[in-house]
């Protein structure tokens, strides 16, 4: 079965192939910063919740399947290193990141195949973390829409590697999050009051509304607001208060969204079930992280909604240049008791495990 079905949407070819290529052209232009900046590098107390691994035999993998050739973003990402990882946390003061899948994540349609990825990713990002002690830590990727692949696969990373939480993306298949077929892997991770990281990826119906934007422009931020809207819409987050969400780039559009979500979706006919105190509640019961949103206006309109110790520093490595992003976060006023709870303080009440 394929990824994206339907003839409106990017196909997985040039999907990868873009995001790849986008990069590779930040992953070569790293050097060049690094060569700009010779001051000593910043002591080491980030946490970043948003930092993504590219295991060598699962790029492989892809790599044959979409088959790349030779283009530049691949080759650039197929020679990715745990230590070109560790380069970038210690050039930007960052202690431990916490590493997770990138879009299209581990499901390709095939349930051998995905369960086969999963573990694949979580074992060697398990390795890199007992091979650099502190440094890391795991949200593993489940090979959903595969309920009982992802089941077992709950199990194998919270109680034999001791992840730090499950990282699922933002659809599978066309169902979003608040999807009843989902329900099962819920219940599993509301029982374990387990963390739940969620990326975007591209919905079946969207890939490329406007012919020649990519899908990372517009169609994931609005891809995390609609998981957000499924989740509020279905009851899940009310059925599973144990589960703690957190959602990438400063939850896509759901900060500026927020009001006129609260208005629309606090009108439903199930409302008082669905939203007993209201939907801004049900959104700041939710963790949102700062990569691609730590522009003075996306952090303005971040904060004005989530919780202050709710907002985690993220940084989407390697596909965003992260000197940049935090050079970006110094112009948003707050105290430094508020920037320490960002940086770090906030993730280690949600992880306490890293006090350690």
């Amino acid at each position: 079965m394929a990824l994206f079905a339907c003839g409106c949407c990017l196909p997985r070819r040039k999907f990868l192939a873009s995001g790849l290529a986008a990069a590779a052209a930040t992953a070569l232009a790293a050097p060049a910063v690094r060569a700009q900046t010779a001051a000593p590098k910043p002591a080491a107390n980030r946490i970043d919740v948003h930092h993504h691994f590219l295991p060598p035999q699962y790029m492989k993998e892809e790599h044959e399947r979409i088959n790349f050739g030779h283009n530049l973003g691949a080759s650039a990402l197929l020679s990715w290193t745990p230590s070109q990882s560790l380069e970038v946390l210690d050039q930007n003061g960052i202690a431990t990141a916490i590493v997770s899948q990138t879009t299209p994540g581990v499901w390709f349609g095939d349930v051998e195949g995905s369960r086969r990825a999963a573990r694949m990713w979580n074992d060697f990002a398990a390795e890199q973390i007992k091979t650099y002690p502190g440094r890391y830590g795991l949200f593993a990727p489940i090979p959903l829409p595969d309920t009982e692949g992802a089941l077992k696969e709950v199990e194998y990373a919270l109680d034999t590697l001791h992840a730090d939480g499950i990282g699922l993306v933002s659809t599978y298949d066309g169902k979003y999050l608040g999807d009843a077929a989902f329900a099962p892997v819920f219940e599993e991770l509301n029982r374990r009051k387990a963390i739940v990281y969620v990326h975007p990826t591209v919905a079946k119906c969207c890939g490329s509304v406007l012919p020649g934007v990519i899908p990372q422009a517009i169609e994931f931020p609005f891809d995390t607001t609609r998981t957000i809207t499924s989740l509020i819409i279905s009851g899940t987050l009310v059925k599973y208060p144990n589960v703690r969400f957190i959602f990438s780039h400063g939850g896509g559009a759901t900060p500026m969204l927020a009001g006129r979500m609260a208005e629309t979706l606090g009108h439903r006919p199930n409302a008082a079930e669905i939203t007993p105190n209201g939907v801004l509640p049900e959104l700041r019961k939710l963790y949102y992280d700062t990569a691609n949103a730590t522009t003075p206006g996306s952090m303005a309109a971040l904060r004005a909604m989530a919780l202050a110790d709710h907002i985690l520093f993220g940084t989407d490595y390697p596909f965003v240049k992260v000197p940049a992003g935090i050079a970006d976060l110094q112009e948003t006023e707050m105290s430094a008791a508020e920037r320490e709870a960002l940086d770090r303080g906030n993730a280690l009440a949600l992880l306490p495990r890293l006090k350690a």
